[in-house]
């Protein structure tokens, strides 16, 4: 959105009618600019693109496959602003697309509507363009994708068609797409790329994690000469899911949430796939608060033991769309509770921080302000008040 909501308003004066396209884009242009500087500027290594978006990133998914339900009206080509935000929103003369939350946090995207009739067709090429936008600043991006298995998963039988219907035996249909995609990145001198399957650390049989290992099996060699990762986040994963994960063709980098999946540490000192990358998710992405550095630092040490030093990338744990942007502009808050918080921006500092520690190079006098900001919240009587805690001691449950 931005640190001061610039595509909040940008969106609205556009949806008025009170500026242009054109308008629109060229905000939507400056806030990636400024965030791939500022995360390069960070020292950052692997900086992702394609995760902007005008309203939500599966349903530009659902542009890129060309899965426009037939209500509006879409004939084919480059999906353009009215059909996005048709589906997004609605109009005058039919329903926008079914929303629901993503996982359990507080965000909501789009729920694809398919069924056998479906005909798919590589209707956006943002996953590209924005590729080459950041590579004509100067900086070389991952480029990010929602998966294609979760892509299915996360879908819904469309308006007439059986709620019985497997989602998933639309994918060699889907597939033809993405091989599209990534043979354009390729093409346009992409090295790495990402596929975010959140799916991974749901509950699921043996048929769903069958579809990651034949999706990715038949990916593998238009993959040939990218290092691929596969992301996951919010969870654990279990044991099935995390030997489907790392038996997948063709994957060079795993990224795994170890703030909301501390047991998938476990899984990782078991078994670990020698000569491949771990993005260890160490820094939360959904919470507003300062790391406590040298945890973190003790188990990403941990890991290095396991994975190998020049195959460790320190990462958050998930996307950081779900935190606030940059606490500089909380101007009103005082400097004890503002020493507590991070937000995006100050994440992406943190991870900058861990991963200069782990090469030897620790910034002790942020790390010794952080510890002391940790200690700080912890005795706090704004955070720990006796009273409360009392009260609650006497409670009878």
């Amino acid at each position: 959105m931005g640190p001061k909501r610039e595509l909040k308003f940008a969106l609205e004066s556009f949806w008025d009618k009170k500026s242009s396209a054109e308008d629109l884009q060229k905000v939507a242009a400056g806030l990636r600019s400024s965030i791939w500087k500022q995360m390069a500027d960070a020292g950052i290594k692997y900086i992702p693109s394609n995760t902007f978006s005008y309203y939500d990133q599966v349903l530009d998914t659902t542009a890129m496959l060309g899965a426009v339900p037939p209500r509006y009206g879409w004939n084919g080509g480059e999906i353009g602003f009215d059909t996005y935000f048709s589906m997004a929103r609605g109009n005058a003369s039919v329903s926008a697309m079914e929303m629901t939350k993503w996982f359990d946090t507080n965000y909501h995207f789009i729920v694809p509507e398919l069924g056998p009739d479906v005909r798919f067709s590589y209707a956006s090429h943002k996953a590209v363009d924005e590729y080459k936008e950041a590579k004509a600043l100067g900086v070389n991006t991952v480029p990010v994708l929602v998966g294609p298995v979760s892509y299915l998963l996360l879908s819904k039988p469309a308006k007439g068609v059986e709620k019985t219907f497997s989602l998933l035996s639309l994918l060699p249909k889907i597939l033809p797409i993405y091989k599209e995609v990534i043979s354009e990145l390729k093409a346009a001198g992409a090295s790495w790329i990402q596929f975010d399957e959140p799916t991974l650390v749901l509950d699921l049989d043996a048929h769903q994690l069958q579809a990651f290992t034949a999706a990715y099996a038949d990916l593998e060699s238009t993959l040939s000469g990218l290092n691929v990762l596969i992301e996951t986040y919010f969870a654990d994963l279990t044991s099935g899911a995390y030997k489907t994960l790392i038996e997948l063709k063709g994957v060079t980098a795993y990224g795994l949430d170890l703030v909301r999946g501390t047991k998938t540490i476990d899984l990782i000192k078991t078994n670990f796939p020698k000569g491949k990358f771990l993005f260890a998710g160490v820094v939360d992405g959904r919470n507003i608060w300062a790391n406590d550095l040298a945890s973190s630092l003790g188990t990403l040490q941990a890991l290095e033991a396991i994975v190998g030093k020049d195959n460790l990338v320190v990462s958050t744990s998930c996307s950081l769309l779900h935190t606030a942007v940059d606490l500089v502009n909380e101007t009103k808050l005082d400097d004890e509770i503002k020493s507590w918080l991070a937000f995006a921006a100050q994440k992406v500092v943190e991870v900058n921080a861990l991963a200069k520690a782990l090469a030897g190079q620790k910034d002790e006098a942020f790390f010794a302000s952080n510890a002391t900001a940790q200690a700080s919240r912890k005795s706090s009587p704004r955070v720990t008040n006796e009273a409360v805690q009392k009260a609650v001691s006497v409670l009878i449950y």
